[in-house]
């Protein structure tokens, strides 16, 4: 009897881990397969396995960009497109459990639900082609799909992950996890106030991004400033090297006159910059305050809110998160508020609201689409005045010589009367903004007479040196543009104004620099590090004495280079977050007992420490590295590998140059850490790029097809 019993035990044990291993697909919606069947697609992979795609129509081209890409790296894909399913947490376990979170706070399908039908005709074809692309691929290698039922996809799941992601890059993850983390406004512990009255940042969602350590560089040069006539562009975007946000390069071409050589993310059908034959660009994080918090009054029993005297049913919704948790994926239930707001967050504390910029739209994917067909400045400006992304600065060039710095983003249209930098009160409408800022009210600077644009994620009011630069008094305070300078925003300067007719030689020698400005922000926290009492630690007294006769450039070839990296790094971070420096002391003792336990001494060289690595075996590549966190040669970020090497992740990643001779031609030069196939090891363009990224160099883009097939390009149709 007892073993019958245990027996049967036994059996609903097994039956229930079964089921826990089993049930999350049986319960996920399959929809539809698009309805697409290209026409004519074609795909040809250059000598660096670089993509390029030729369709008869766009959508042909983005069935195909779809079908190359996943041949490239088909595993980010599908985490990305389980984002976009709220599936990522079956995928991924806890850390995708996050992003579906927020992708339900934010009602992220409901607005795609809304948009979708509202979007134009071409868009819509664009998104299903390649909603069918990757269907394809899944259905030609069942064997690599890692998730039961995620496929067939549909264009309107990829535009569902593109309003996800979307409001991340101006750091909507960060306020999401400092209100979910609980605690009080302004308090220890809690989700407290940097100086500027804002949200410190803390990671809420992983989405492939590093939330406090954004960084890009982005220059272009005028005619009148080239040594040859020549306009120039160079997109210098700072990523990490790897996952859902890493550049993927490829080149289109549709006979319907979409023509364009670029980098997009996983997911995209379509280039996010580079260049066609007439006009260019390259993006940088921007910073403005386009996010507001609102403290809500609740009743007694917590399911109402107060708005405008009277009491309002807080709405709530039960979802269950799929998380996976070894071999099984258990659900966990959780409940989603919103208000007239927004998304609403419970802690601790109370409820709070969030409303920001874009907030429930999908414009950005028109937005992007008409930025690639642009043939003229007027066609690319009435593209941006579309206002679909929500916020990212634009350097712009084009064929005819015109060069420029938008600061793009939606500027909620805020009243005066309220303390915008802080939590506002949720209990009236006063507060609250409905629209956004016409495109003419964001700050750019065209066709400087300086000759040249930059931005290193700086104020927008230094981009083309004195006596060029905005007038920040002549925008509202309302709009909260930030007023940081980085270090690369300082060093650009400096270089461009010291260096009179620029060639494509210096062009080159500015976008690698590897030096510190002996100002701001570095000076102080070196000073501080000099001026440190270290008598009777003698360590800690050879670092100071490295660190003084430091010739403050990163290029590996001075003295105490790697010192100098390892320390300037934490300051930096706390800069760019706004918040107070680290403590001198403990960074230079913990540097310096890093730098003896695995190097035996202070000054190793910086490439000996500083290293491009990635693979295994004989796929592996293992080289010195040059720049560092905040230099315009970007190391920004690294992971300790257990030797002590500092193996670099984010920073310097897609690399474009660009430029348009006098008679208007196009020509453009690129460059990976790794290569085209960053996820498969077999392939011959694993890591086929990475020798000429450590050396400075870059490969040639074949954007004219007569120079593709010349080049002996492997073409093919999927």
């Amino acid at each position: 009897m007892l073993r019958r019993i245990l027996l049967g035990l036994l059996a609903l044990v097994v039956v229930a881990a079964v089921s826990l291993a089993f049930w999350e697909p049986l319960t996920a919606e399959a929809p539809p397969a698009p309805a697409f069947k290209p026409t004519d697609v074609r795909i040809a992979r250059d000598n660096f396995g670089v993509p390029h795609i030729f369709g008869k129509t766009d959508a042909d081209v983005a069935y195909g960009v779809a079908y190359a890409h996943a041949e490239d790296d088909f595993s980010t894909l599908q985490e990305v497109l389980a984002m976009t399913r709220g599936r990522a947490g079956a995928m991924l376990g806890p850390d995708g459990a996050k992003i579906d979170y927020a992708a339900a706070l934010l009602d992220v399908r409901a607005t795609t639900a809304r948009d979708w039908p509202r979007l134009p005709e071409d868009v819509k074809k664009l998104f299903t082609a390649y909603a069918a692309g990757l269907n394809h691929y899944a259905d030609k290698h069942p064997g690599e799909v890692r998730l039961s039922g995620l496929f067939p996809m549909t264009g309107e799941d990829v535009v569902a992950g593109f309003v996800l992601r979307s409001p991340f890059f101006f750091g909507l993850d960060s306020v999401l996890g400092s209100l979910v983390e609980g605690g009080e406004i302004g308090r220890e512990g809690g989700p407290a106030l940097d100086k500027s009255g804002k949200l410190v940042p803390r990671e809420l969602t992983p989405v492939g991004r590093d939330p406090a350590d954004n960084g890009s560089n982005g220059m272009a040069v005028a005619p009148a400033r080239s040594t040859d006539g020549a306009t120039r562009l160079v997109s210098n975007s700072h990523q990490p090297w790897t996952g859902g946000v890493a550049w993927y390069e490829l080149v289109v071409h549709s006979e319907e006159g979409w023509d364009f050589a670029g980098a997009n993310f996983p997911g995209s059908p379509y280039p996010f910059l580079g260049h066609n034959k007439y006009l260019g660009w390259t993006n940088t994080v921007n910073r403005p305050d386009l996010i507001d918090v609102y403290k809500l009054t609740l009743d007694d029993s917590g399911d109402n809110y107060r708005f405008d005297g009277a009491w309002r049913p807080l709405e709530q919704k039960r979802i269950w998160l799929k998380v996976k948790f070894g071999p099984f994926v258990l659900p966990v239930p959780r409940t989603i508020y919103r208000s007239v707001h927004g998304p609403v967050v419970k802690n601790d504390k109370g409820a709070f609201a969030i409303r920001y910029a874009g907030i429930d739209q999908a414009n950005m994917v028109t937005q992007y689409y008409r930025l690639n067909k642009a043939k003229t400045f007027a066609e690319w400006r009435a593209a941006m005045a579309g206002q679909g992304v929500p916020a990212t600065n634009f350097i712009y060039a084009d064929a005819k010589g015109n060069i420029g710095l938008f600061y793009n983003a939606m500027f909620p249209d805020r009243p005066a009367g309220f303390d915008w930098r802080g939590v506002l009160p949720g209990d009236t409408s006063a507060d609250l903004w409905t629209k956004t800022l016409p495109f003419d009210r964001v700050p750019a600077l065209v066709n400087p007479r300086s000759g040249y644009v930059m931005n290193a994620n700086n104020t927008p009011w230094v981009a083309a040196g004195p006596g060029d630069e905005l007038d920040a008094a002549a925008f509202s305070p309302l709009l909260g543009i930030e007023d940081d300078m980085t270090n690369r925003a300082v060093r650009l300067i400096a270089l461009f104004e010291a260096s009179g007719q620029i060639d494509a030689a210096r062009l080159r020698a500015i976008k690698y620099d590897t030096a510190y400005a002996k100002s701001g922000y570095a000076k102080a926290w070196m000073d501080r590090l000099l001026a440190l009492d270290t008598k009777g630690d003698p360590a800690l007294a050879e670092a100071q004495r490295l660190l003084r006769k430091w010739d403050w450039s990163l290029d590996g070839r001075g003295k105490g280079d790697a010192l100098a990296l390892m320390v300037l790094r934490p300051a930096n971070g706390r800069h760019y977050q706004r918040r107070a420096a680290p403590d001198p002391r403990a960074v230079l003792t913990e540097t310096v007992a890093h730098l003896q336990e695995y190097f035996g001494g202070l000054d190793p060289k910086l490439g000996t420490v500083l290293r491009l690595r990635h693979g295994e075996g004989a796929n592996r590549v293992d080289l010195p590295l040059d720049g560092g966190n905040d230099t315009v040669r970007a190391s920004t970020l690294w992971d300790e590998e257990p030797d002590g090497r500092l193996k670099v992740r984010h920073g310097d990643s897609f690399i474009m140059f660009v430029t348009w001779d006098r008679e208007g031609r196009v020509r453009s030069e690129s460059i990976q850490p790794f290569g085209a196939a960053t996820t498969r090891p077999d392939s011959p363009h694993y890591n086929d790029q990475a020798p000429l990224f450590v050396a400075h160099k870059l490969k040639p883009v074949l954007f004219d097809p007569a120079a593709l097939k010349a080049s002996g390009a492997r073409f093919y149709r999927p």
